[in-house]
């Protein structure tokens, strides 16, 4: 007799790997994979533009901020300290509010590319992706949820390049923010 098991049946992966050599399947594949690709790209840009942010707002120069958003390894942690360093350092208002925006949008892409390049992928048997499985703990109301899984379909796919789209203009509004937050600290920041 067999002994059970609580994990799922190993892949056939050499039935798998041939379907997945199918033109089709290949395609479909190559597609997911140049879009999450493309996001992490574009996302990439953006966070170290953070970088610039810091600083600014530290009025350090370029060496000191790449250490301090280099010692800083979570992109959470750089988003916070901009945040806060924001909350002191720039007495415009509208602009700090603009720049709270834009920290919210790149918030958005990072939900995204945390979701997908923190996932297992799920293929049917003919190497297609089919599904992402999250693999975060979720804790909820109701409980803890593993691994929401998300199908990976024609409304997904369009989602993310909706997304990579987003992060793409949000780069061009990075830099454009950049000048104006260098001219406000130089006229009005509070220096505490």
């Amino acid at each position: 007799m067999k002994p059970q098991t609580r994990l799922p049946p190993t892949p056939d992966f050499e039935a798998i790997e041939a379907a997945a050599r199918e033109e089709a399947a290949t395609a479909a594949r190559g597609d997911v994979f140049a879009m999450i690709g493309h996001l992490s790209f574009s996302w990439s840009n953006n966070e170290s533009l953070l970088a610039y942010f810091i600083m600014l707002l530290l009025r350090c120069d370029r060496d000191a901020a790449l250490i301090v958003f280099g010692t800083l390894n979570t992109s959470r942690a750089r988003v916070d300290l901009v945040q806060r360093l924001a909350r002191v350092k720039l007495a415009d208002r509208a602009l700090a509010g603009e720049l709270k925006r834009l920290l919210a949008r790149f918030e958005t892409g990072t939900r995204m590319r945390n979701d997908l390049l923190h996932a297992m992928f799920t293929v049917d048997e003919a190497g297609r992706i089919t599904h992402t499985h999250a693999m975060r703990l979720e804790d909820r109301a109701k409980g803890l949820r593993f691994g929401a899984a998300k199908p990976m379909d024609g409304e997904r796919i369009e989602a993310i390049r909706a997304e990579i789209r987003a992060m793409n203009e949000l780069n061009r509004d990075l830099w454009n923010f950049l000048p104006r937050l260098e001219a406000a600290l130089r006229s009005g920041a509070r220096g505490r």
